[in-house]
C-alpha cells in the first residue's frame, strides 16, 4: 500500500538492545550528575523515546527491566543479512535511554568496564530491580496551565502560534498548530469541578452531566432551535437543530423519501457531516445503521464537538480551511451539510472540490441550507454559483425539494461513477490534477483547485451493509487479501477470548472506542455486534490501509501520534494500541504519546496496549506514574498458526485510568 506523503518525514528506528562500553559509562555518569529537570528530558529526546522520563519527585514506581536478548543469547534477527548495520543503528539509538533506566542509583568510580563486565553488571542490576531492592526514577506530573483549562487541545489551543498567523481569512486560526515546547506537552489536563462518570449509551444521546461539559453558551445562543437545554445538573438534547425543526429523525426520513436510492444503512453506510453542531444528525442515524463522521471547528459555538462525544456520538474538531481533510479519497458514501456555513462557491469552489475528493464515485452530496429553499437575493446568487460549480465537476443534481411540514428544503447531488464526463467537458475548469498529486495524501497537504481522475479507484460500490464488513474489498488481491482475512479472524479471537472475558472491562460502560493503529480495521469489525463505535486511526507516515477500513463500512482518520489528536479531553472510553510504540520507534517520545492517551481517555476508561514484552516493560513505569490501574495479561491462542507465532512475541497491558490528577500546575 502507498505511504502517506508529508513534507517533514520522520525516520522510524526500531528500539533495540542495551548499548554497552564507553558510551554507556559516559552517559551513565552524566545521568547521575545532571539535575532532573524538564530541560534534561528535552535533551534526552534524541535517545529512545520508550525510555525518556520526567525524573523528579513523585510516587515510587515498582518497575522491572527486560534484559537485552542479544546479550542473553535468547534470540537474534531472523534475517542474517539484517544483523549488521541494523544492530549498530539500534544500539546507538538505545544508549542514552537504557543508561537512564538502569544506572540512576548506581555508583560510578570512573573506570571504564569491558563489554563483558558491563553486560554482567546489567544482568545483576536488572535482577535487583526485579526484586525491588533498587529505587527507580520518579515522575512528578503537573497540571497544564493553558487558558483552555479542562478543555485543552494542544494543537488547537496554541495561542502563540495563532497570534503569529498572517491571516485568518481561511480559518487558519481554527486549524492545527502543534506546540513544540515541552511545557505544553509534558502535563496533565485537569478535570472540571464536579466531574463524574458519564451517562451510558443510549441514554447519553438525550442527556449528559452538566459538570462534565460545563458550558451554557449554546443553551442561550440556540435556545429557539432545540440544540441543547439545561435542566438542573444535566444538559438535555431534544434531537432538534437549526434544520431539524421536528427532530433529527423526521429530517433523516425526509431525506430518504426525497431520494429513496440513498437507502440508509444498506447502500449508504458511511457519512461525513460537515459543520455538525452537536451531531444530532449522526446520533440519530445510528437508528438506521449508519456510521457518521461529524466535524466542526473549535469556535464560538462553544464545545459543540465535546457535547457530541460526551453524548456517545463520533466527532472530531476540524475545519475546512487551507488543508485537506485527514481522510483518503473516494471513501464516503455521502457527505451532508445542514446550514454548515461553508462557502462552497467561492475561490474556484476549492472546498467543494475537497468534498469531491473524499466522496466515493456515485456518492451523494446532501445539502440543506437557505440557498436551497429560500429566495432572498443572496440565497439565489449562492445557489446559482454553487450549482454551476457542481456542474463543472460533473455532479448530477438528483433532487431538490421542501418538507411541507417544516419548510426545510434539501438538494441531493451525485458524483460521477467514472471519468467519462471529465473527458467530455468543453472547458477544463476545474482542471484535472497532475499525476504526481496523490489524492490520498491528506496530512497537512494544502487544498488544491483541481479534480483527481477517478480511474479505477474504488469505482465498484461495496456490498450492502452488513455484508461489506467482512467481504474482501475488490481492491485487495493475493497476499493482501489473505492478510485481510487473517487479521479479521485474529481480532475476532482476541476480542472473544481475551478482551470480553479476561480483562475485567464492563462493556456496558464502553461507547467511544479508538484503535490507535487500526490496520485493516479488524479490531473494529470484531466489536461490530456491541453498542460501540470505533475511530480507526492509521498512522500518517505508515502503510495506508485506511481506504480498506472505509470499504468495509467503518471509518477512520490519518494521524501522527507525535502530535495531539483533534479531540477534547476525556472523550474516549477505550483506547487500543496494537504495536503502536514499536511502530513509532524513535520518531517521538513515548511519554508524550502516553500523556496524550491520558488526555483523551475518560476517567474509568481503559487502555489496551499490545506490543513486544520489552516494550511493555519500558512503558509500565510511565503508565503507573499516571496512577492507572495496571494488569499485564498474556494473549489467547488463535486458530491461525501464523497468528500464534506472532502471539509468542506479544503481550498486552490492560490499564484503567482513574480520577487522579496532580495538585501542582506548571
Amino acid at each position: 500500500m502507498a505511504k502517506q506523503q508529508r513534507a517533514d518525514k520522520r525516520s522510524a528506528v526500531v528500539p533495540a538492545a542495551i548499548c554497552i562500553g564507553v558510551s554507556f559509562a559516559l552517559v551513565a555518569a552524566w545521568m547521575l550528575l545532571a539535575p532532573a529537570t524538564p530541560q534534561r528530558v528535552a535533551t534526552l529526546r534524541s535517545g529512545p523515546p520508550l525510555l525518556n522520563k520526567v525524573a523528579v519527585s513523585g510516587a515510587k514506581i515498582d518497575t522491572q527491566v527486560f534484559e537485552d536478548s542479544r546479550i542473553d543469547g535468547d534470540s537474534e534477527a531472523s534475517d542474517p543479512e539484517s544483523r549488521g548495520s541494523d544492530r549498530e543503528a539500534e544500539e546507538a539509538a538505545h544508549s542514552d535511554g537504557d543508561a537512564e533506566l538502569t544506572v540512576e542509583n548506581k555508583e560510578i568510580d570512573g573506570n571504564l568496564a569491558t563489554q563483558a563486565e558491563e553486560s554482567q553488571e546489567e544482568k545483576e542490576e536488572n535482577q535487583r530491580l526485579d526484586s525491588g531492592s533498587l529505587e527507580v526514577p520518579h515522575y512528578d506530573w503537573k497540571l497544564c496551565s493553558s487558558a483552555a483549562g479542562s478543555d485543552y487541545i494542544p494543537c488547537l489551543d496554541n495561542v502563540r502560534a495563532i497570534k503569529s498567523l498572517k491571516s485568518t481569512k481561511h480559518y487558519e486560526h481554527r486549524e492545527r498548530h502543534c506546540p513544540l515546547d515541552e511545557g505544553s506537552r509534558l502535563c496533565l489536563v485537569p478535570l472540571p469541578d464536579g466531574y463524574r462518570p458519564r451517562i451510558p449509551w443510549p441514554r447519553s444521546r438525550s442527556e449528559i452531566w452538566y459538570y462534565n461539559v460545563p458550558h451554557t453558551g449554546l443553551v442561550s445562543y440556540k435556545a429557539d432551535q432545540q440544540w441543547v437545554m439545561r435542566k438542573d445538573d444535566v444538559l438535555v438534547f431534544p434531537g432538534g437543530g437549526t434544520q431539524f425543526k421536528k427532530g433529527a429523525t423526521r429530517y433523516i426520513e425526509f431525506v430518504e423519501k426525497t431520494l429513496p436510492a440513498i437507502a440508509w444503512g444498506t447502500h449508504t453506510r458511511v457519512v461525513l457531516d460537515v459543520g455538525c453542531g452537536v451531531a444530532s444528525f449522526g446520533g440519530y442515524l445510528f437508528d438506521k445503521d449508519v456510521l457518521t463522521m461529524s466535524f466542526a471547528p473549535k469556535d464560538e459555538h462553544e464545545a459543540q464537538v465535546q457535547f457530541a462525544l460526551e453524548r456517545g456520538i463520533p466527532a472530531i474538531s476540524a475545519v475546512m480551511g487551507t488543508t485537506r481533510l485527514p481522510f483518503p479519497s473516494n471513501v464516503y458514501d455521502a457527505v451532508h451539510c445542514a446550514r454548515c456555513r461553508v462557502p462552497w462557491h467561492v475561490e474556484g469552489a476549492k472546498l467543494l472540490l475537497e468534498l469531491n475528493r473524499v466522496l466515493r464515485p456515485g456518492g451523494y452530496f446532501i445539502w440543506s441550507a437557505t440557498p436551497v429553499y429560500q429566495h432572498e437575493p443572496e440565497d439565489v446568487q449562492i445557489w446559482k454559483e454553487t450549482t454551476r460549480a457542481a456542474s463543472k465537476m460533473c455532479w448530477k443534481r438528483l433532487a431538490r425539494t421542501k418538507d411541507p411540514l417544516t419548510g426545510i428544503g434539501v438538494a441531493v447531488f451525485q458524483k460521477p461513477w467514472d471519468d467519462t464526463c471529465y473527458r467530455q467537458r468543453s472547458a477544463s475548469e476545474p482542471p484535472i490534477c497532475e499525476k504526481e498529486d496523490s489524492p490520498d495524501a491528506a496530512w497537512y497537504n494544502p487544498l488544491g483547485g483541481c479534480m483527481h481522475e477517478i480511474g479505477k479507484a474504488r469505482v465498484d460500490w461495496p456490498d450492502a451493509w452488513p455484508g461489506r464488513l467482512e467481504a474482501t474489498p475488490k481492491s485487495l488481491h493475493g497476499p493482501s487479501a489473505e492478510e485481510f482475512a487473517s487479521e479479521t479472524e485474529h481480532w475476532k479471537g482476541v476480542v472473544r477470548n481475551s478482551y470480553e472475558k479476561n480483562v475485567g472491562i464492563d462493556w456496558d460502560g464502553i461507547r467511544n472506542v479508538m484503535d490507535m493503529r487500526a490496520g485493516y480495521g479488524g479490531f473494529a469489525a470484531a466489536l461490530a455486534t456491541l453498542p460501540v463505535w470505533v475511530m480507526n486511526v492509521v498512522p500518517a507516515n505508515g502503510e495506508d490501509t485506511l481506504p480498506i477500513v472505509f470499504d468495509r463500512g467503518l471509518f477512520g482518520i490519518y494521524h501522527d501520534w507525535c502530535e495531539s489528536f483533534s479531540t477534547y479531553p476525556r472523550t474516549y472510553d477505550l483506547l487500543h494500541a496494537d504495536g503502536l510504540f514499536s511502530q513509532l520507534g524513535t520518531s517521538c517520545n513515548a511519554s508524550h504519546v502516553l500523556l496524550e492517551m491520558d488526555r483523551i481517555l475518560r476517567p474509568e476508561g481503559w487502555a489496551l496496549i499490545r506490543d513486544k514484552p520489552e516494550v511493555l516493560k519500558e512503558l509500565e513505569p510511565i503508565v503507573k506514574s499516571l496512577h492507572w490501574e495496571v494488569k499485564v495479561l498474556s494473549s489467547s491462542r488463535k486458530s491461525s498458526q501464523e497468528v500464534e507465532d506472532q502471539e509468542e512475541q506479544q503481550q498486552f497491558v490492560a490499564a484503567q485510568k482513574k480520577m487522579w490528577r496532580p495538585e501542582a500546575s506548571i
